[in-house]
């Protein structure tokens, strides 16, 4: 069985339920499956503990909530330290510290195999759970691994049949659904306690994009999927504990699905789940090589072509003219918000077209000041680690750099209309153009799968990443170089290694905001 299917005419939250134990105790993903949710939980933890090192707010407060709530046995431990907590502190902990960057993996809900592109974003923010459980359970890393490739795999292919997004509910839903599952799974849970569980979930917590308007983001947008993860933490405890929730909520009439669906009383979707092989969820995931709003790498990566195909941009930078960047929905509404053509916090200017472009081209300016037209990278990975985006880019007096303002003012954000909106979510479909005083315009052409794509097939995404996972771990915790080798190699840890392997020392770099 290579692929485990709920129809839409039958109990699905039980589905889930039956689906999350099987596959704990017998799923079959293929090595490169393992690999890739491998890297991306690296990628998250060196997100996580390098935004600690410098004292975000939301994941420093978060920390200090949960060591007030110590275990002696059954708990879990947040990262950086050795003390047990209550699990459910350490996931709501570790999980913001996970998403402060806004830098690690991000699905777009497409499948077009099977006919389900929903187009919700998520992001595997929700890692943190499966080592949790592991660390409850007494598990090892071959079950701690299984955990976080049913979590992609339940949050990812729900984005790909539900978009939470259009009735303006927020994307963690998704993952808090599969963070209840693969949690109660992984302690033991019955499908019936599982289904209860999510029950809960969708009755009583459901987080609307509230968090995310608004003309300064603050600390709510980037700890959404650590509280709903509490959350659904808590409601699997407290139905394994007893506790009944709603059952068959995919299907009751009042839920969160069928209100903003209308069916003749089946759920909205059918759901396909796989159990083996290659076709799993996290294999369409897109990496994210260094700090921006995955929106924008589509323009990153016109930007460095650019740069390496007309090296003169950089060499005649101070009579560049105009920048035009044009994309697709949501792309165009997210970040080309006009609220953020002047942001203000990190959390604004992470979410700003204009800000993540300009401070990239700001840094290849400065790189070639600094070494030279003979020295300067010759290719697009070369440029992708030379001038990647580092916390220290969004911070205050980065955020107010005059040369970055400059070339802001310079910028044009379009929308490109009906090609790209037909384009998306395939690709991130951009294109960006630079006018140079005296030169013909140099342009992109249309820019569908940027390196970290899950379809980009030309970028060394191992040496990218490499050096991602180099500089946030020196940012974030003393003997990087042996946490980065334990995290690689998860799959092959023991349950002792497993419940350790957050206890790396943490830097203290200060406070950042």
């Amino acid at each position: 069985m290579s692929a485990t299917t709920l129809p839409r005419n039958t109990n699905q939250a039980l589905g889930i339920g039956h689906y999350a134990i099987d596959f704990i105790q017998g799923g079959e993903p293929s090595e490169s499956v393992r690999l890739r949710t491998t890297l991306f939980h690296t990628d998250s933890v060196l997100c996580g503990v390098s935004a600690l090192a410098l004292g975000t707010n939301a994941p420093r407060l978060l920390r200090e909530e949960a060591l007030g709530y110590p275990r002696k046995n059954r708990g879990a431990r947040v990262f950086g330290s050795r003390m047990l907590v209550a699990p459910e502190k350490a996931v709501v902990a570790n999980c913001a510290a996970v998403r402060e960057w806004d830098s690690n993996g991000t699905n777009f809900g497409f499948n077009p195999s099977l006919g389900h592109v929903a187009g919700e974003f998520g992001h595997n923010d929700f890692y943190p759970v499966a080592i949790a459980a592991a660390s409850v359970a007494g598990l090892d890393g071959t079950a701690a691994l299984r955990g976080m490739i049913a979590i992609d795999e339940i949050r990812g292919r729900l984005a790909e049949v539900f978009s939470l997004k259009t009735y303006k509910i927020d994307h963690v839903v998704h993952g808090a659904i599969a963070s209840a599952a693969v949690y109660g799974a992984m302690l033991g849970a019955t499908a019936e306690e599982i289904e209860s569980a999510i029950g809960m979930v969708v009755a009583h917590y459901i987080p609307w994009r509230a968090i995310r308007a608004g003309k300064q983001l603050s600390d709510s947008k980037g700890a959404s999927a650590a509280l709903s993860a509490e959350v659904a933490v808590l409601s699997m405890q407290r139905a394994m504990r007893g506790f009944n929730g709603p059952r068959d909520i995919f299907r009751n009439p009042e839920s969160m699905f069928r209100q903003f669906e209308k069916t003749k009383g089946d759920s909205p979707f059918d759901l396909v789940l796989g159990f083996a092989g290659d076709d799993f969820a996290v294999m369409g995931m897109h990496f994210k090589l260094g700090l921006y709003e995955h929106q924008s790498a589509g323009a990153l990566q016109g930007l460095i072509d650019l740069i390496v195909a007309h090296p003169l941009i950089l060499e005649e930078s101070a009579e560049i003219t105009a920048i035009r960047i044009r994309a697709y929905e949501p792309a165009f509404g997210i970040i080309g918000d006009v609220a953020k053509r002047d942001p203000k916090t990190r959390q604004s200017a992470d979410h700003s077209m204009l800000y993540i472009l300009s401070t990239m081209l700001r840094k290849a300016i400065e790189l070639r000041s600094a070494t030279g037209i003979e020295s300067m990278p010759a290719s697009s990975d070369e440029w992708w680690q030379q001038i990647m985006l580092l916390p220290h880019d969004y911070s205050a007096e980065a955020i107010n750099d005059p040369r970055t303002r400059a070339l802001m003012e310079k910028v044009a954000f379009e929308h490109g209309g009906a090609e790209y909106d037909r384009n998306y979510p395939d690709g991130i479909p951009t294109s960006i153009s630079i006018d140079i005083k005296g030169h013909a315009t140099m342009g992109s052409g249309l820019i569908m799968y940027p390196a970290g794509h899950a379809r980009n097939t030309t970028a060394n995404l191992e040496a990218i990443l490499a050096t991602k996972f180099r500089l946030l771990g020196r940012l974030g915790m003393k003997k990087s170089k042996r946490a980065i080798r334990q995290l690689e190699q998860l799959e092959q840890c023991s349950s002792k290694q497993v419940r350790g392997m957050y206890t790396f020392d943490l830097l203290d770099r200060g406070t950042f905001e």
